[in-house]
């Protein structure tokens, strides 16, 4: 039983830095979007 909790904290807690880790790729993109729209938007 306390093999499998441990496992089961294992998987939550990479699952959890994976998504942090994708989620702040995904806002660099999405500033990086919002950058090009400011640029054409000033010219």
């Amino acid at each position: 039983m306390k093999k499998t909790f441990t496992l089961f904290l294992l998987t939550v807690s990479a699952l959890v830095l994976i998504g942090c880790n994708t989620m702040h790729g995904f806002g660099k993109d999405v500033e990086k979007v919002g950058e090009k729209v400011q640029q054409k938007s000033a010219k």
